[in-house]
């Protein structure tokens, strides 16, 4: 399992993406879920994945592949809704590929969290659905997750609006995440962090996030004070 989580924001996009892919007693695999297109000054386009990871490493290769080619590829592509399109169509020609191979009972399905953005447009966000179809996100709604998406949800909900700075973003996408790990083991560290402020047009500001990494312990050590400290100071109920 994964959790993918992205925001966006009046002055840009946060993605933040766990690396675990299966858990168990004696079985932990680690893939990074998030992967960069990018021409600098130009476009950058982020993509997060989870579900089926053959089915998403099929995808990403097949558009690796197909950059700069005559079919419809991200490098091509005129608008960040094209991209979503393209996406959407891609994993639907690897599921329809592999489906057909006799496999009962697989589920190849998998979701695509898309963004980023592309010279004469502003920065956006979609989420590309196992069925090649896609939303977009607006500023009623925020953030789009992926994933093991029940942990962390309470939080972007109380706090994530548009108008949030892109640093309490990234705070929050990455405590999302610490509650989805103190939940599920099949979440986990390293963590891949990208902060893409608007028209900047540059990757530069990705992080990787690990086991020895101070700040992201420090703030999941305060997030959980905090709450303690909260419901203390909740009055007791009466049940008269």
């Amino acid at each position: 399992m994964t959790y993918c989580v992205a925001l966006a924001l009046k002055d840009g996009l946060v993605f933040a993406a766990d690396s675990r892919t299966n858990a168990g007693v004696d079985q932990i695999a680690t893939y990074r879920k998030l992967h960069k297109f990018v021409i600098p000054g130009e476009r950058v386009i982020v993509l997060m994945t989870a579900g089926n990871l053959a089915t998403t490493q099929s995808v990403l290769s097949l558009m690796r592949m197909r950059l700069n080619s005559d079919q419809p590829n991200l490098f091509g592509a005129a608008s960040l809704y094209d991209v979503a399109s393209i996406v959407g169509a891609t994993g639907r020609e690897v599921v329809a590929r592999d489906s057909g191979q006799g496999q009962g009972g697989v589920d190849f399905g998998s979701s695509f969290i898309v963004g980023g953005q592309i010279q004469g447009e502003p920065p956006r966000l979609f989420l590309v659905y196992p069925e090649g179809n896609f939303i977009e996100c607006t500023a009623d709604t925020p953030y789009f997750q992926i994933g093991e998406t029940k942990y962390g949800k309470p939080i972007l909900d109380r706090v994530i609006d548009h108008d949030t700075p892109l640093d309490d973003g990234i705070k929050c996408a990455l405590i999302s995440i610490d509650s989805t790990i103190r939940s599920n083991l099949s979440v986990g560290l390293p963590l891949d962090v990208l902060r893409y402020p608007r028209d900047s047009f540059s990757d530069q500001a990705h992080f990787n996030v690990d086991e020895h990494h101070e700040g992201f312990r420090q703030l999941g050590e305060a997030w959980s004070q905090g709450l303690r400290d909260v419901f203390q100071r909740i009055p007791d109920l009466t049940w008269e």
